[in-house]
């Protein structure tokens, strides 16, 4: 029997889809702020590239809690059917966005270069194609191995959960902070090492899992949330006054730039990983146990159900309004920053409602950007 929709998934897609755009747009920020003449302002960095880190590796959580929801664990997995369906769904608008992205930085730059065939599987394979498509990489490389999380669900408990978080602490911690792929000589080698980040699943397998684990005990999860809700809600604070904390800590007492804090401060960092727990636990909260006021429930549905798209097309947002921007001889300040960010959203969000509704008379386009198949 199919089991009732959990609007709080879509909800957190939206959310974070917010924050990785707020991702983006503090880069294209520090961007501007990277001489002694314009120097960045630290909190504008903080919010938008500090306080949004959970926004990718909640991705995780949600896609495996989604996967996990919908699977009967007492039957068989079907491999073969389950790789056709996320194929359409995300192989798919990979390739199609990933060929859109090298064929429009052609024709911007008027460069050809990343037309070699070479060139193209190279970034298909390591997701270089944009800035933000390595996230479908990683996505894909966890279905391909989709028989592996069904098998360690089926066997975890919260004492390997709290093992595996620790594991997951230090495998980061030692592959981000300690490890050096360049001390491969070897060119190709160094080549997966140096973009590991982009396909090593191993850095997001305890969220991955923890999502799996906590939808195939779902009945146990709720009474969780509904008995320590407030307890949930100081946790994640808590969490992201450590995480914003460390960032300070780095700027302040190490005396790091803005730019070396993010750098060091992300979601891979040990507070970050704690602080993308607490996040991934507060959003379910407040989406399934706490009582949302109703005006929210439609913004939060229309953000949910256009994410992958904005997710998608917003750095086409970005590029454009930039070059309004400077046509306009307009700096980022922090205040025409949080503009641009709202600029952003807007037009990508405005964007993807115009193509859903295109793709609807034309259904290949729902089928390549989102992969969305009329219902039969």
């Amino acid at each position: 029997m199919k089991k009732p929709r959990l609007a709080a998934i879509e909800y957190i897609r939206g959310v974070s889809m917010l924050g990785v755009v707020g991702i983006h747009v503090g880069a294209a920020y520090l961007g501007q702020h990277m001489t002694p003449e314009a120097v960045a302002n630290p909190h504008i960095v903080a919010l938008l590239e500090i306080f949004t880190r959970f926004s990718v590796p909640i991705f995780f959580f949600i896609s495996a809690f989604g996967l996990f929801y919908n699977l009967d664990l007492s039957q068989p997995f079907v491999y073969k059917d389950f790789i056709k369906r996320r194929y359409k769904a995300v192989v798919v608008p990979y390739v199609v966005w990933s060929l859109f992205y090298i064929i429009h930085y052609c024709i911007l730059w008027g460069d050809p270069g990343p037309l070699n065939p070479i060139t193209i599987l190279y970034d298909l394979f390591f997701g270089l194609a944009n800035y933000q498509l390595y996230f479908m990489v990683l996505l894909i490389w966890f279905y391909l191995l989709m028989p592996l999380w069904v098998w360690l669900v089926k066997h975890l408990d919260i004492m390997k959960l709290a093992l595996l978080l620790l594991f997951q602490i230090g495998i980061n911690y030692v592959l981000c902070f300690l490890w050096n792929p360049y001390t491969v000589t070897n060119p190709i080698l160094q080549k997966f090492l140096i973009h590991h980040l982009n396909y090593w699943v191993i850095h997001y397998v305890f969220i991955f899992l923890l999502g799996g684990y906590l939808a195939v005990h779902m009945d146990g999860f709720m009474k969780f949330l509904e008995k320590y809700r407030s307890q949930i809600v100081v946790a994640f604070w808590t969490t992201v006054g450590a995480h914003l904390g460390y960032y300070y800590y780095l700027l302040n007492v190490r005396g790091y730039t803005p730019l070396e804090g993010v750098a060091t401060a992300h979601q891979l960092a040990p507070t970050g990983v704690i602080y993308t727990l607490g996040a991934s636990i507060f959003f379910f909260t407040i989406f399934t146990v706490w009582q949302l006021p109703e005006r929210c429930r439609p913004v939060l549905a229309i953000l949910g159900k256009h994410s992958y798209f904005v997710y998608l097309a917003h750095p086409l947002a970005l590029t454009y309004l930039g070059f309004l921007y400077d046509d306009l001889g307009i700096l980022l300040t922090a205040p025409m920053t949080i503009i641009y960010y709202l600029l952003v959203v807007a037009a990508t969000l405005l964007l993807a409602v115009g193509m859903r509704r295109l793709g609807e008379h034309y259904p290949i386009i729902n089928k390549a950007t989102i992969g969305v198949y009329p219902k039969k």
